[in-house]
């Protein structure tokens, strides 16, 4: 068994995001980022977001795995690029382009330099054909930075409520690829 840490993007995930549906399936297992700044997202504030929940999830189990969407992709990414014990994989869904032109530029300041650097665990970039925040091209270009596989899933545009994926299916099998194949 593992632990979950939830990373939703801008303003958290809704009740009907498949991150909302797959953290109430996982119970105690799934331990949701809890920053100070939902629609204004500081990097440092989600960062440490998301070590106060990974130090939850630890508690929990031994293993962690990370579920990012959005700019939660950025933000795991930013606060995997250290060491971290306990910590096994990283699942990054609809990473958007922060040099894009749909990027939300003066929501998310310091979010906009950032690089895809190599990730020290398996992970797994997840893009749709048709997202508005970011083209297949640059997710490609943002899993080979971070050294990670890249999947894309056809055209469900932000994969997010709006895509209309409920549980998310596919989601939910491509992540367990990804659990499988570190525990093998």
């Amino acid at each position: 068994m593992v632990a979950y840490v939830i990373i939703p993007g801008i303003d958290g995930s809704d009740e009907g995001h498949w991150q909302s549906l797959w953290e109430k399936r996982w119970g105690p297992a799934a331990v949701r980022i809890a920053p100070a700044s939902w629609s204004r997202p500081d990097l440092p504030d989600w960062v440490a977001a998301i070590q106060a929940a990974h130090e939850i999830a630890l508690r929990r189990d031994q293993q962690v795995v990370l579920v990012a969407h959005s700019l939660g992709c950025w933000a795991a990414a930013q606060w995997l690029e250290q060491d971290r014990p306990g910590t096994v994989a990283a699942f990054l869904v609809a990473p958007p382009d922060p040099r894009g032109p749909a990027f939300p530029r003066e929501a998310a300041p310091t979010f906009l330099d950032l690089s895809a650097r190599p990730l020290p665990y398996p992970s797994l970039v997840v893009a749709s054909e048709d997202d508005p925040y970011c083209d297949p091209t640059a997710s490609a270009s943002f899993a080979r930075g971070w050294q990670a596989q890249w999947h894309l899933v056809g055209s469900h545009g932000h994969i997010n409520s709006g895509s209309h994926v409920g549980d998310w299916g596919t989601g939910a099998e491509l992540l367990r690829g990804l659990v499988d194949c570190w525990a093998a």
